[in-house]
């Protein structure tokens, strides 16, 4: 049969009541195929919902008799027949076919994905075929409807999207997990009169690295364009294999020019509200799906509805370092002044001091990056992390430091060369302003909306220490 003219319906909308009975042409995969002395059945699948559709074909159809022996899950195949109301229970319609073309064979000796259900830890070892597993399917659904969320709030605020670069020549973070970018010759390189390698030979005339963040490019947009997000991959060459760490991930950084801290976690709160809120919206088929596995809390639909529709509380690190220690509650890891907070000590808040998403605010300054604004005690920095239920920290944003000289000096503070960042400096001395953001590590979104317990499990193609394939 050739189709190529023809637009098939979607399997999606077919749920959601999108078409009337009447004759149609439908392509897709199969996932079940059974078939009994006078009728046959299969379920198709087209990626677009975790429900698939039923078709129910009459064995004696030569065109499906020509194709019965290789109609194996994972099968592709095109057809067209009426599609019309179902006497069976949970489906509203079913697919009479009355064309049967098979298009791609699977064998199903050797499909790895068979009808069985299979753990997330095996599906990882099949990148190239687990985005057709139910689970996955939901999950690539979910990341996409959620992705245009994100861009869909900015967007309606007058945010300018601004594509920040993956090579970069600055650290961010300060904290030196970057992976380098070269292509001097690793066995023989070129090197200066102190015998270090001498990187003015390298492509970039310069030490090259791939970003952590874009954020201190997206300052620069801030400082022109008043309000500007990124939305794009950064990387860290963290060796922390645990289900909460990637080598490479997606970040969402926004930057407000004539914005204090206050200002930054109004944005932070209307944001998170509206990304979940669209995503329970959007794709609800597919989080009632995934928060009905075993391995999701029971009641993870109500905490989201929470976390899209309540209040957002605020305690300073003091209040919150004094709740830990008054609680006599026996932690791993022991609250002190001036050690950073565990996510065992977030939890606590939100789910029993808050009962809620938290703002913490107003950390020590040595826990927290160089660009944070020094607050008045000179003890403290503007800094603030969302913290939600179950999860802990979300976000984390501050003030940035807009005087020159209180940033230079925390620049040199903290070892890093001031002559790297003359140009983030002289923001400050040409026309800077107050100005705020944040960071949102996108898996971490995913994994908090899904259910999904490793973060390898939201991204199609994960990158981590040992493992870069694809």
């Amino acid at each position: 049969m050739e189709f190529a003219d023809r637009q098939p319906i979607r399997i999606s909308d077919v749920h959601d009541e999108g078409y009337a009975p009447g004759r149609y042409f439908a392509r897709g995969w199969v996932k079940t195929h059974r078939r009994s002395k006078n009728v046959a059945f299969i379920e198709l699948t087209d990626g677009t919902s975790v429900k698939g559709l039923q078709l129910v074909i009459n064995p004696s159809l030569s065109s499906y008799l020509v194709a019965e022996a290789q109609i194996g899950t994972g099968a592709a195949i095109e057809v067209s027949g009426q599609l019309v109301p179902s006497p069976a229970k949970g489906q509203k319609f079913e697919f009479q076919v009355e064309e049967f073309s098979l298009v791609g064979s699977c064998d199903p000796e050797t499909y790895p994905l068979q009808k069985k259900g299979h753990t997330l830890e095996f599906l990882r070892e099949q990148l190239h075929l687990r985005p057709r597993s139910n689970t996955l399917g939901a999950v690539f659904r979910i990341r996409s409807a959620a992705s245009f969320a994100v861009h869909k709030f900015f967007r309606d605020r007058n945010f300018i999207w601004v594509h920040t670069p993956i090579i970069t020549t600055s650290d961010c973070e300060g904290a030196g997990e970057m992976f380098r970018v070269t292509t001097l010759d690793l066995s023989n390189p070129p090197r200066d009169d102190k015998g270090h390698i001498d990187f003015s030979q390298d492509f970039f005339k310069d030490e090259a690295s791939l970003t952590v963040s874009g954020q201190l490019e997206a300052e620069i947009f801030a400082l022109s364009h008043m309000n500007c997000y990124t939305f794009g991959p950064t990387f860290r060459s963290e060796n922390s294999n645990t289900s909460r760490h990637l080598s490479e991930f997606w970040m969402i950084e926004p930057e407000m020019a004539f914005c204090d801290l206050r200002g930054d976690m109004k944005v932070a709160e209307d944001f998170v509200k509206e990304v979940v809120r669209s995503v329970l919206q959007e794709c609800a088929a597919d989080l009632e799906f995934l928060h009905a596995r075993e391995w999701v809390e029971a009641d993870t639909a109500k905490v989201l509805e929470q976390v899209s529709e309540t209040r957002y509380g605020v305690m300073t690190y003091d209040e919150v370092i004094n709740e830990l220690q008054k609680s006599g509650r026996k932690f791993e890891y022991e609250p002190h002044w001036g050690a950073d907070l565990q996510a065992e000590h977030e939890r606590f808040i939100t789910d029993e001091v808050v009962k809620g998403p938290t703002f913490v605010i107003n950390y020590p300054k040595e826990i927290k990056a160089f660009y944070m604004r020094l607050n008045e005690d000179e003890k403290t920095v503007a800094a603030m992390d969302l913290l939600v239920p179950r999860l802990g920290e979300i976000i984390g944003g501050s003030q940035r430091e807009e005087r020159e000289a209180v940033l230079r000096s925390k620049i040199e503070a903290n070892g890093m060369p001031p002559e790297l960042y003359w140009w983030y400096l002289e923001l400050r001395k040409f026309g800077g302003v107050p100005h705020a953001g944040f960071g949102l590590g996108f898996e971490r979104l995913l994994m908090y909306l899904t259910g999904i317990q490793n973060i390898r499990d939201v991204i199609p193609f994960p990158r981590h220490p040992g493992y870069a394939k694809f």
